[in-house]
């Protein structure tokens, strides 16, 4: 999603000269060489404070010649322009097609004067949505991506692009021109097989091979609009896309690269010589590059599963010097969030101590897409879609080649400034909420149902996918009618349970109380009213430090 400009004088003594900007979005790539079952996976949490969380679809449609169509900027509605349509556009759920094809994306801005193009009519969003609709596999979306821009000009701001299909999976940078000139910079590289890779709104890619179009495409320009400005003047092999068009500073590599560091360091067991870089701490050498860079891929010491890659993206530092919980700032009930600003000062001295992890409050939606090239597409590819912050959501199987999406998770069932008891997201959010105020109770109980639901999905699938493919076999059209009708049941009863869970919720801890229980149920007297209580209170650390702050007003005589 598109970050904000938070310009603050904390972060300008920081950062000479650079604009702080706010972390949206975490994207993590999975080969097929890396996972247990050989899919691809790539994931994306979308997170900002005004995205609501909904599951988009677009039916397979096909046009008569001559259509033009508009192109709606996808953070703010705007009219943008027409482009001509195409003849057929291939259904999509969410951010996959029915071939298997999925994208997602963070915002890493890059340089101030690339960000505007007037006459542009192109945004990030419709170019990844267009892709989806008319690309049959990870390469063909690029290639539609990169078209469009060319031919219509770039209206966003620099982004990185994870793109996927059932055989291999892409990351891909790009940044616009600026205003005097039409179109856009950009490089994509091929994730080698075996190997993770993750981007959250820093540009991620420096050197590239220049002469390997299997594995490593570039925009024509990307080295000689970079000399024209006065960017660089080394040797085309010296030439970083990252470093020239989106030089990373200490706010980027704490409140960014550090997020995608946190992933490489749950997989691969020698990350721990970059937590100073992912911390902030910067060293540059040759034109100002940085020197001490994660690289952009690893190899997992094991391989993944897709429960372990929806565990990636629960991930609070923990267990390193960054970790978010059992800290002060974590209060008293453990809560690994603060609210906003993540940067503050006092006494002229400048903090961040908000940190910024993949898991946070503020998420519209999350993703993993799972892609397998064992099956029929629209059977092989499973969008498992949460809303609202990923420690406390749950992950539905919602197969790509589904005709409609379950209601409570349907586009226009409730937004951000209207309430709706039937959607997915204002359920998840009222768990969530209620949970924040007191967590480490609370979040036992969330994990139970939980895992009970994402391991049941799990187990299932080998069920459905053999039922699909016995079906598919002799009725394409009524396969995906069986998994429509899966998909939808699951999501919506998903949201039941979890409607369910956050009454529960409530009765269990009304009022700081913690409501006493036995085989599943609350304690009564025996005639329906409930026994007292447990009150926990606080834990002693924080009752010290309510004593340190206030205890000349608070001591209390014996008596």
């Amino acid at each position: 999603m598109r970050k904000s400009l938070l310009i603050t004088g904390i972060m300008l003594l920081l950062i000479a000269g650079s604009g702080v900007r706010s972390s949206g979005c975490t994207n993590f790539l999975f080969t097929k060489g890396a996972t247990v079952d050989g899919s691809v996976m790539i994931t994306y949490s979308a997170d900002s404070h005004t995205l609501y969380g909904e599951l988009y679809y677009k039916p397979a449609k096909d046009y008569p010649a001559g259509t033009m169509m508009d192109v709606i900027e996808w953070d703010t509605g705007k009219k943008l322009g027409k482009i001509p349509q195409v003849r057929h556009t291939y259904s999509v759920v969410g951010n996959m097609n029915e071939h298997q094809v999925a994208l997602g994306e963070t915002t890493y801005g890059g340089r101030d004067e690339l960000q505007h193009q007037t006459g542009a009519i192109i945004d990030y969003g419709s170019m990844m949505y267009l892709a989806m609709q008319r690309a049959k596999t990870a390469r063909e979306a690029l290639q539609v991506m990169t078209d469009l821009v060319e031919k219509y000009g770039y209206y966003s701001e620099g982004e990185s692009i994870s793109v996927s299909d059932k055989n291999e999976a892409w990351i891909f940078e790009i940044i616009g021109k600026g205003e005097k000139e039409k179109g856009a910079i950009w490089v994509a590289r091929r994730i080698p097989d075996g190997y993770i890779c993750g981007h959250a709104n820093q540009a991620r890619i420096t050197q590239f091979p220049l002469n390997d179009p299997e594995n490593c495409i570039y925009s024509k320009d990307i080295i000689t609009f970079a000399r024209a400005k006065g960017w660089f003047d080394g040797k085309d092999e010296e030439f970083s896309f990252s470093d020239i068009y989106d030089p990373v500073v200490f706010s980027m590599a704490r409140a960014c690269e550090a997020r995608v560091w946190a992933m490489f360091n749950h997989v691969n067991s020698n990350m721990g010589q970059y937590e100073d870089y992912a911390m902030g701490t910067i060293t540059k050498g040759k034109w100002g590059y940085a020197t001490n860079r994660m690289p952009l891929w690893v190899k997992p010491d094991k391989k993944v599963s897709v429960h372990d890659v929806m565990g990636l993206m629960r991930d609070h530092f923990e267990g390193t010097r960054m970790d978010m919980n059992n800290t002060f700032s974590a209060g008293p009930f453990n809560c690994p969030y603060l609210w906003r600003p993540m940067y503050w000062t006092t006494d002229s001295v400048n903090y961040f101590v908000n940190e910024r992890a993949v898991s946070t409050m503020q998420t519209g939606f999350v993703f993993v897409a799972q892609s397998r090239s064992w099956l029929p597409d629209p059977i092989g590819g499973i969008f498992w879609f949460g809303v609202d912050d990923t420690y406390s959501t749950v992950f539905n199987p919602m197969y790509c080649g589904i005709l409609k999406v379950p209601h409570s998770y349907a586009e226009g069932n409730g937004s951000m400034v209207e309430y709706s008891p039937t959607s997915a997201f204002w359920t998840f959010n009222f768990v969530s909420n209620w949970a924040y105020t007191k967590y480490d109770y609370m979040i036992k109980d969330i994990q139970k149902v939980q895992l009970e639901l994402e391991l049941g999905y799990i187990d299932q699938t080998a069920k459905i996918d053999k039922e699909a493919v016995a079906i598919y076999k002799t009725d394409k059209n009524k396969a995906r009618a069986y998994l429509t009708n899966y998909s939808v049941k699951t999501g919506d009863g998903t949201v039941a349970r979890w409607k369910q869970l956050g009454e529960y919720l409530l009765v269990k801890y009304i009022d700081g109380n913690v409501k006493k229980e036995k085989d599943g149920k609350f304690l009564t007297n025996g005639t329906g009213q409930g026994v007292m209580p447990n009150q926990p209170g606080y834990p002693k650390w924080w009752l010290n430090e309510i004593i340190r702050e206030h205890g000349d007003v608070l001591k209390a005589p014996k008596e």
